[in-house]
């Protein structure tokens, strides 16, 4: 546990450092289309999964390959270095960690609030627009959202925004409707039980 907080915390140094970067560059557009597409590869690409993931490939191997990625994508200078600089130190296993957290100071620099949405299924652009609207709307202000799909959830969606969670997934509800047949399972024990006394 203590290690996933502490890789958690590095993945946000990681992020803020990056964006601080992007930020003096006047880059941070720029850098997020980077990281936007860099997320998309990595979802698409198993290969590009095992590069990140595998403890096998040298540091060497791993800097050469992210590097060609990178410059096959045509990222930015700051994006690239930044990919090389995580391969060097050997925290590539981190990156989706710090593209979320990237994600996420990118919304604090624009005033935006961050919402983190787990669908049972992959929403289409128009879902995940119409979710914004309503979720912006319902806040009162601008909602940055970083959506993932959650196969656990059976159906529905947990959207959390900033402290608040709304869970509205088929899996709390059947744990919901559970509890209350237990609940007057127990109930009508102690009523017969009453009954015969």
């Amino acid at each position: 546990m203590a290690s996933n907080k502490n890789s958690g915390l590095a993945a946000v140094r990681y992020a803020t450092a990056l964006m601080d970067v992007a930020h003096d560059s006047k880059k941070i557009d720029s850098v997020e289309k980077d990281l936007n597409e860099l997320e998309a590869m990595i979802a698409g690409s198993e290969d590009l999964q095992q590069l990140i993931r595998s403890p096998l490939l040298s540091r060497e191997q791993q800097i050469e390959a992210i590097t060609a990625i990178a410059k096959k994508a045509k990222f930015q200078d700051i994006t690239s270095n930044f990919l090389a600089l995580l391969a060097e130190n050997r925290r590539l296993p981190m990156l989706q960690n710090m593209i979320n957290a990237a994600k996420m100071d990118i919304s604090k620099r624009r005033g935006e609030i961050a919402a983190d949405v787990k669908s049972a299924f992959k929403l289409t652009k128009a879902q995940e627009k119409a979710l914004q609207e309503s979720l912006s709307k319902a806040v009162g202000q601008v909602v940055a959202m970083n959506v993932s799909v959650d196969k656990d959830l059976i159906g529905g969606m947990v959207v959390t925004v900033g402290s608040q969670m709304i869970d509205d997934s088929v899996k709390r509800k059947l744990e919901r409707l559970k509890r209350e047949m237990q609940s007057n399972a127990n109930m009508n024990t102690s009523a017969k039980v009453a009954n015969q006394n």
